[in-house]
């Protein structure tokens, strides 16, 4: 079949949840993609920064085969190895000291923000304006977008308080003594790569520590080296009572999960949560290969590096149409004087994946292993469309 008669398949029978680019992808290599017509494109978006290694990343592939050929699922009820090794090994690497895994970022969320509400005792969690932290009912109370609310208020929980982001004093308003947590985004993504002051986060962690009111960081987009540290909050110099991820943590293999300090951890006793498929050996498996990767072969200083050439070499494109460039490594914004649709399909067209999110905001979240080249073509394409 070719792409328009495959397009039809969804028209005739999903759900009408999502507006798709019209393309059928079929096979990658690196940060190259293929649809099923045979064109290629320069991949700038990586599955909504999911895909960390690329595609078809060797050790990657060879991490899920392997354990395919093995055990695929075993649910929660026993151990396994990959997710033991997994849990040890990212511990180590951060602040947090407990581990819960789940199978997405909105779970993650979902679990977090139970388990504050479960430490603290109290019913109220303040999130930002232009937040995304997913689509369950209460994630999406979470979430700062008043247009995703709109047809579910009916049934959205009470308690949840959307403020400014990047204003410290909205905060400190909104606080009261039922404030269980504030939960963030290190930097926001759908809501247009915002990225707040340096003492923003700082700030936040202050109020929480002298109010006992828990310190919650969304890292589902920002996380795994995206911005240049294994975690964004790294960059503001802060240590978060838990944390969320999920995106790029297994390089394309539905994975999420929670990391938690020992005395917020703590609150959690067995039935207060769970999972059948988190943390199970495919998805541990293949979270190993990636985390190993981004340490062993030093991406962080790639990420560091290319994402600065390419903040500069977007500077230098002296358009009437760019307002800003924003982001920190390759997490990058261009917010655009007018609606961004139109560059995308245009991009597609000439043979690059990207995304414009916040109505005007151009968003590049290329795979971790994007060289230099890669970007000087991508620059050069947008600057002869611009």
């Amino acid at each position: 079949m070719n792409t328009q008669e495959l397009i039809k398949i969804e028209d005739d029978y999903f759900l009408n949840t999502f507006t798709r680019q019209p393309l059928v992808l079929d096979h990658g290599e690196g940060v190259k993609v293929s649809d099923i017509e045979g064109n290629e494109y320069l991949d700038m978006f990586a599955g909504i920064a999911v895909n960390a290694l690329g595609h078809n990343h060797p050790k990657l592939v060879k991490a899920i085969q392997d354990q395919a050929e093995k055990l695929i699922h075993i649910s929660s009820i026993y151990y396994n190895e990959p997710a033991l090794e997994y849990a040890k090994k990212l511990v180590d690497m951060t602040s947090f000291d407990r581990i819960f895994y789940s199978n997405s970022g909105a779970e993650a969320n979902e679990g977090a923000i139970k388990l504050a509400v479960k430490y603290t005792g109290k019913s109220e969690v303040i999130s930002t304006v232009e937040s995304f932290h997913g689509r369950t009912v209460m994630t999406l109370a979470a979430t700062g977008h008043e247009h995703y609310h709109e047809p579910f208020k009916s049934i959205l929980p009470k308690g949840f308080i959307n403020v400014p982001y990047n204003d410290i004093e909205a905060i400190k308003d909104a606080i009261t003594d039922n404030t269980a947590a504030i939960i963030v985004e290190p930097i926001q993504g759908e809501g247009g790569v915002n990225v707040p002051d340096m003492d923003y986060l700082k700030q936040i962690e202050e109020i929480c520590h002298e109010k006992d009111i828990v310190f919650i960081v969304d890292e589902v987009q920002t996380g795994f080296g995206r911005c240049g540290t294994l975690f964004a909050h790294e960059l503001f110099g802060v240590k978060p009572d838990i944390m969320t991820m999920a995106k790029g943590i297994g390089g394309g293999v539905p994975m999420g999960g929670i990391l938690a300090t020992e005395k917020v951890a703590g609150a959690f006793v067995p039935g207060d949560h769970g999972t059948t498929f988190g943390g199970g050996p495919l998805v541990c498996a293949a979270a190993n290969a990636v985390l190993d990767e981004i340490v062993n072969e030093n991406l962080l200083d790639n990420v560091n590096e290319v994402g600065d050439h390419f903040i500069a070499e977007l500077k230098k494109l002296d358009k009437d149409v760019i307002k800003e460039v924003r982001g920190k490594g390759l997490m990058v914004g261009v917010e655009l004087t007018e609606p961004g649709a139109e560059y995308v399909d245009k991009l597609r067209e000439a043979g690059f994946l990207i995304n414009c999110t916040a109505g005007n905001v151009l968003r590049f979240v290329p795979p971790l292993i994007i060289t230099k080249a890669d970007i000087d073509e991508f620059v050069k394409a947008l600057d002869e469309l611009l």
